[in-house]
């Protein structure tokens, strides 16, 4: 048995990066065992890793990433905030995707990862291929389009190779059902070179192993992270419960309450942001457009708001609300989102 399946299983060591590089080394050239991929997924997913060995597979992944130049190529990223959460929690309206086409309807510079549906009926890019938006292949198109729009959606390219690799390692088993780590960790796994991340945890287990994540990324990277949770357990800020929220910069942390009643936001429920007729891509327009339950459009706006202070367009939590909530109003954000539909017939057509 591979030297850091062995440990991950007996948990009487940490996995160093000598250990992680040697798997993936493996994992490339096909010299795995059989149920040595399950082994290594069945374990991460039952305990999250210690901090050294989290920290050593983050790092191993990110060493061995073809360069891409993108911090100095792609010079309009580092400027911008990526949003995206762990996934799990209660089922609810893509609340996240939401927020980042209203908070690029405000100025607030956005290039969003995501996935498809993992514990939900439709995830991030699901929904993106339901509206016609369509995701970026590379950082030089991804730069253009966040110049052009002021959002782009990042595709399956940030992600490391070998968790392709793993996937088909593991077939025919179901890499969902064995991949609940990976989908924790996901928002560090992508390669782009934003300024600000803020994700949401919906799993408080999950909280400690993610602030190492966190820490990590923040300190190698330079961005400045934001871990949110809340009595809920939904992976994005609510607009009618208080907020936990954990800041990464600098090598520094700190934490702040972000309670929505001192920013004069209404009552409300998990039922207000359930999807229309159980279906998450029902009524996500109308919310977008002011069409929404109330307590809907006020917990994207509040979404929103934290991507315009997290990416520093402003520092104030009112004045960040009330743009928002302007832009919904006033057609903004559907008219970004027909901007966004016309991209993708243009490269179609092309």
């Amino acid at each position: 048995m591979h030297a850091a399946v062995a440990a991950l299983i007996a948990q009487d060591r940490p996995v160093e990066a000598g250990d992680w590089h040697a798997f993936w080394d493996r994992l490339h050239d096909g010299g795995l065992r059989r149920g040595e991929a399950v082994a290594l997924l069945a374990s991460l997913s039952t305990r999250m890793p210690d901090r050294v060995t989290l920290g050593a597979l983050l790092g191993s992944l990110a060493e061995r990433r073809p360069r891409h130049g993108a911090s100095g190529a792609v010079g309009s990223l580092p400027h911008a905030v990526n949003v995206v959460g762990t996934g799990g929690g209660p089922p609810t309206l893509n609340i996240s995707t939401a927020a980042a086409l209203t908070a690029a309807a405000m100025g607030t510079r956005v290039v969003k990862t995501g996935s498809r549906a993992y514990t939900s009926s439709l995830g991030s890019v699901d929904l993106l291929e339901r509206l016609g938006i369509g995701l970026t292949t590379s950082y030089e198109e991804t730069a253009e389009v966040l110049d052009r729009c002021g959002i782009a959606f990042a595709g399956a390219f940030v992600y490391p190779a070998e968790l392709s690799l793993l996937a088909r390692s593991v077939l025919p088993l179901d890499v969902r059902k064995l991949g609940r780590f990976v989908n924790a960790v996901g928002p560090f796994l992508a390669d782009m070179p934003v300024g600000a991340q803020v994700t949401g945890v919906s799993d408080p287990r999950l909280v400690p192993g993610l602030r190492d994540a966190a820490r990590h990324t923040a300190d190698r990277t330079g961005r400045t992270v934001w871990l949110c949770t809340n009595e809920r357990g939904a992976d994005e800020l609510l607009s009618f419960v208080p907020n936990r929220v954990r800041t990464y910069e600098g090598g520094g942390e700190d934490e702040f309450t972000l309670d929505p009643a001192a920013l004069g936001l209404g009552a409300g429920s998990l039922e207000d942001l359930r999807p229309v007729g159980g279906d998450p891509g029902e009524g996500f327009l109308d919310v977008l457009a002011g069409r929404g339950r109330p307590a809907a459009e006020e917990t994207v706006c509040l979404n929103a708001a934290a991507l315009a202070v997290a990416g520093r367009l402003t520092g104030d939590w009112h004045a960040a609300l009330g743009a928002a909530r302007a832009v919904v109003r006033d057609g903004a954000v559907l008219e970004l989102i027909e901007r966004l539909r016309a991209g993708k017939r243009a490269v179609t057509r092309v």
